[in-house]
């Protein structure tokens, strides 16, 4: 189901699990900030009947935001700083301005984000089956709802012109594969 042209920096997981505070610190800031792109959305015309929709991702958005803070806590691990993600970053500084070309790209950016938290969500699964049980659970848990966030997103753009948003998710994947060959030293989701 997932289309990316380029697949995870082989270093991606080892430094993540090096460090798994820093990565559910900013995997707590990543569900906040999903939850309220949910709901930004929500200004487009184009998607005012999608609202209900919308509403419904922002809600299980923050319902995993606060298992990942109860996570925190469990592990005694302080929430803290929100670092940027420069793939994050690289994706939106694409998106046009013009009402239809700016509601389309932001949807396909949301859906190019859930996309790859659901595919790394997987890697995490499996890679602490034996290290952290509880910990591979949670994140197996997760990868179902990551992928249907991914497809919704790339539905209600396909349904407001799906040549365009054809055309824009060819191009944003070409954006995505080139930001995924970019070094990123911190220990983060994305």
């Amino acid at each position: 189901m997932l289309l990316f042209r380029e697949k995870v920096p082989a270093d991606w997981l080892p430094k993540v699990l090096a460090n798994v505070p820093a990565l559910l610190v900013d995997h707590a800031h990543l569900e906040r900030k999903a939850a309220t792109s949910a709901l930004n959305l929500e200004k487009y015309r184009d998607l005012y009947p999608r609202v209900d929709e919308l509403n419904a991702i922002a809600i299980e958005e923050l319902q995993h935001f606060q298992l990942v803070l109860d996570l925190l806590k469990q592990r005694g691990i302080p929430f803290g700083q929100a670092h940027p993600s420069p793939w994050i970053k690289g994706l939106m500084r694409a998106v046009r301005a013009g009402e239809r070309f700016q509601v389309i790209d932001h949807l396909i950016c949301a859906s190019l984000i859930e996309g790859r938290s659901c595919e790394k969500f997987q890697f995490l699964a499996d890679a602490l089956k034996t290290t952290d049980p509880a910990l591979a659970r949670f994140y197996g848990g997760l990868v179902e709802s990551e992928g249907n966030h991914y497809a919704t997103y790339l539905l209600m753009a396909k349904g407001i012109d799906e040549r365009e948003a054809d055309r824009r998710l060819d191009f944003y994947l070409d954006v995505d594969a080139k930001l995924m060959r970019k070094p990123n030293p911190m220990p983060m989701l994305h």
